[in-house]
């Protein structure tokens, strides 16, 4: 059975869809080089739903960093590789932190205490976000369209064509959400080998409340569950210096599955760096961390034959330089 990596990205506006796929291409193969495989092929598929909420892509070309349009965060190489180092007394701040939003904006029964200020929350700090959960699309060629159902569908549609394969499903900050409710709501019946989500903010007491109003007909649990199609694994990577994920244990958030996979909750470092400053929520630091490498790696080469891996990969290599489709 073949394998493919599908991404879905996070917040904000984008490039356009040929560029950011080839930029996570790039930092995927980034972090495959880091831990010793730099010649590893793939096949990738990106599931781009900008294109819903903003008219148009960001620009390459626009030189004025005041527009809208201005590229802040390019792809740019790492120049150092680095694992995650727990910070003791930041994980300790930050269990303590979850623990008391938990008690402040949740009933014993999961349900959503002070809905109206989390609501307000969301709003303030995640307009993409608010926008997938309360409006409708504002893409200029998308109009009169919830936006919801609309990236919900692209990414069911793109794992509907890839059903047959085995799929790494990749999603970042709000992508990883768009993935729990398709993969719980939208496609139950397609299996999913392995699931990353990186830079998440799923921990968050106002996406687990509203996971399970959405799921009140169908479960009564106080917690929501891993995906059942979800088959392997659940990797959830998090920079500790990354406040979209501040609530980075997901393992106490969410309940195994019948078939026993649960969050497994790692701790990275964000290695994206711009101008000397650092952003840790970037999505092509978490997709060329070596730990996160060393999953993918896992996944494309598990009981396949290692002769017949290199030789797939000279010859995709071969065919791509001839072709230059790099």
């Amino acid at each position: 059975m073949s394998r493919i990596i599908i991404g879905i990205h996070g917040l904000k506006n984008k490039p356009p869809e040929a560029v950011l796929k080839k930029w996570w291409k790039a930092s995927i193969r980034e972090g495959l080089a880091a831990i010793g495989h730099p010649e590893q092929n793939f096949q990738f598929e990106l599931v781009y739903w900008a294109k819903y909420l903003h008219s148009k892509p960001l620009n390459l070309e626009e030189k004025d960093r005041k527009s809208p349009l201005f590229v802040d965060y390019p792809y740019i190489k790492a120049e150092t590789f680095r694992k995650g180092e727990p910070n003791k007394l930041r994980q300790k701040l930050f269990e303590y932190i979850e623990k008391q939003t938990d008690k402040i904006f949740l009933h014993a029964n999961g349900s959503l205490n002070f809905s109206a200020v989390s609501d307000l929350i969301i709003s303030r700090f995640f307009k993409d976000l608010d926008i997938y959960f309360t409006t409708y699309c504002t893409g200029g060629h998308y109009k009169d369209c919830l936006a919801r159902d609309m990236i919900r569908k692209e990414l069911a549609k793109t794992l509907e064509k890839h059903r047959r394969k085995q799929i790494l499903l990749i999603g970042h900050s709000m992508g990883s959400i768009i993935a729990y409710d398709v993969l719980t709501l939208a496609v139950p019946h397609i299996k999913i080998d392995t699931l990353i989500t990186a830079g998440s903010p799923l921990g968050l007491p106002a996406i687990t409340s509203k996971i399970l109003s959405e799921q009140k007909s169908e479960v009564s649990d106080t917690i929501p569950h891993v995906p059942e199609n979800v088959v392997r694994q659940w990797c959830n990577f998090s920079d500790l210096s990354d406040k979209v994920a501040m609530n980075y244990t997901l393992a106490d958030d969410y309940a195994p599955s019948t078939k026993g996979v649960h969050p497994e909750d790692v701790i990275v470092y964000n290695n994206y760096e711009i101008n000397g400053k650092r952003n840790p929520h970037k999505s092509y630091g978490y997709l060329r961390t070596p730990e996160m490498a060393g999953v993918i790696y896992d996944f494309l080469t598990r009981d396949r034959n290692k002769a017949m891996i290199w030789f797939e990969n000279k010859a995709a290599n071969l065919w791509e330089k001839i072709f230059a489709f790099k």
